[in-house]
């Protein structure tokens, strides 16, 4: 795939120059194409970060942001059901393990 001549990454909803009108049922093609990037499988670290940065012409901190947003949408879990469930179990382990007080530990102690 390569990148668009001028890559933006728009909020979910939103649009960026050339996606044309966002669907509020649908997802504009950039967000297809972001889906399509998370499918794809890192080998080296770094690696996906210069990835985000080359296709995207975003930091990677927006390109998560963006994602984050996106797969909570219905529209999202609809265009690729296994991508969006796999990519909010995840988040949600992430957050759990950020969170003391989710894992029963005293914050008070730490």
């Amino acid at each position: 795939m390569t990148p668009d001549p001028a890559p933006a990454v728009s909020p979910p909803g939103g649009t960026a120059s050339g996606e044309g009108p966002a669907q509020p049922a649908g997802l504009t093609r950039r967000e297809h194409e972001m889906l399509a990037f998370e499918r794809q499988w890192w080998r080296h670290a770094g690696a996906k970060e210069t990835a985000i940065r080359e296709q995207f012409g975003v930091p990677p901190t927006r390109y998560y942001q963006v994602l984050n947003a996106l797969v909570d949408r219905p529209a999202a879990l609809a265009a690729d059901p296994l991508l969006v469930r796999r990519l909010r179990r995840l988040r949600s382990a992430r957050r759990q393990r950020r969170s003391p007080h989710l894992l029963g530990k005293d914050s008070s102690a730490l």
